[in-house]
C-alpha cells in the first residue's frame, strides 16, 4: 500500500466552540513522509500532530508550539484517519479548530471534495504486538494485539437520557460514514453556563451539541442515533490515536474513556519499543487492509 494525500485544496469557515468567533479553515496536500501537520495562520505556528506535542486534554485535545495553541483537533482527525490520510496540513487562523456541526460530517464533506493522491512511498502502520493499558480508578483506555483494527467503547452515564451504552465499531471508511461520523458532541446545561463564565463554549449552541439539562435532550431534533453518545466517544477516540502517526493494527477498548485517558495511552504505547512494531505489509497480506485504509 502507498501513502494517501488529498488531491485539491480545499477551505471553509465555522465557528470555534469556545472562542465564539469565525474560523477559517484550510485543507492542503502535502508531500509523503510530512505526516498530519498544523498551521496557525494568525501566529505563524506550525506543528505536527503528534503526542510529544499535546499541551491540555481537559475539555478537548489540544496541540501546541510556544507562540501558541491549537484546539478541538480531535473531531477532523477521526475523519483524516478514517479515510486514511497519511499527509496533509491544516491551516487556521485561530486558536481552534471550528466546530462545525458537533460531529465529523462535515470534515468528511471537505474531504470528499479535496479528493485523493496516493503518493510512491509505502504506507507504514503501528501494529500493536502486546495489551498497553492505562486506568484512572474504575475508567480506562487499553490495546490489544488483533489483525482486525476495532473500537469498543462502553459508558455509564446517571442520566436518563443516556444511561450505559456500547458499541463496537470495525474501523473502515464505509464504517465511519455510516456510524460514526454524524455522532456530535454531547454537554449538560449545567456545564455550559459554567463554562462560559470562564470565556469557554461562547460559540457552543443546539446547532453544535446535544445539550442535555437534568431530565432531557434540549435539541429539539432529537438524536441522529439512539446511542449517538457512544459513538461519538469513538469518533473522539480516533481522533486521538491518529497523533500516533501511523494507522493502528489492533483493538482499542475503553470503559468511561477520555481524552486525558486517550493522550495517556499513547504515550504508554509509544514509551516501550516492545510494545509495537512499524510495519510495511507485504503485498500477499495487503489486501485485506486496502478495503479499510484506502
Amino acid at each position: 500500500m502507498k501513502q494517501i494525500t488529498i488531491k485539491n485544496r480545499v477551505e471553509g469557515v465555522g465557528i470555534g466552540l469556545h472562542k465564539g468567533e469565525p474560523i477559517r479553515i484550510i485543507l492542503e496536500p502535502m508531500e509523503a513522509n510530512t505526516g498530519i501537520v498544523f498551521f496557525r495562520s494568525d501566529v505563524q505556528m506550525s506543528v505536527k500532530a503528534a503526542p510529544e506535542n499535546v499541551v491540555n486534554t481537559q475539555m478537548a485535545t489540544v496541540i501546541g508550539a510556544a507562540n501558541g495553541s491549537i484546539s478541538t483537533i480531535e473531531h477532523l482527525l477521526s475523519a483524516i484517519y478514517a479515510y486514511g490520510i497519511d499527509n496533509i496540513r491544516i491551516i487556521v487562523d485561530g486558536p481552534e479548530v471550528p466546530i462545525m456541526d458537533g460531529s465529523g460530517g462535515s470534515f468528511c464533506m471537505m474531504l470528499d471534495e479535496a479528493g485523493k493522491r496516493v503518493l510512491e512511498a509505502p504506507k507504514s502502520f503501528l501494529v500493536i504486538k502486546k495489551p498497553v493499558e492505562v486506568q484512572d480508578k474504575e475508567k480506562f483506555a487499553r490495546v490489544r494485539p488483533s489483525k482486525t483494527p476495532t473500537f469498543r467503547f462502553t459508558i455509564n452515564f446517571d442520566h436518563a437520557a443516556i444511561g450505559r451504552q456500547e458499541y463496537h465499531f470495525v474501523l473502515g471508511k464505509k464504517n465511519y460514514l455510516n456510524e460514526i461520523a454524524r455522532a456530535r458532541t454531547f454537554g449538560f446545561l449545567r456545564d455550559v453556563q459554567m463554562l462560559r463564565s470562564r470565556g469557554l463554549a461562547l460559540g457552543g449552541s443546539l446547532d453544535n451539541a446535544i445539550v442535555m439539562d437534568e431530565k432531557k435532550i434540549l435539541n429539539p431534533e432529537g438524536l441522529r442515533f439512539e446511542d449517538e453518545f457512544v459513538r461519538h466517544k469513538i469518533l473522539d477516540a480516533l481522533g486521538d490515536l491518529a497523533l500516533l502517526g501511523a494507522p493502528v493494527i489492533g483493538d482499542y477498548e475503553s470503559f468511561a474513556g477520555s481524552h486525558h485517558l486517550n493522550h495517556l495511552l499513547t504515550k504508554a504505547i509509544l514509551k516501550d519499543p516492545s510494545n509495537y512494531e512499524i510495519k510495511m505489509f507485504a503485498p500477499e497480506v495487503e489486501s485485506e487492509y486496502e478495503k479499510v485504509f484506502a
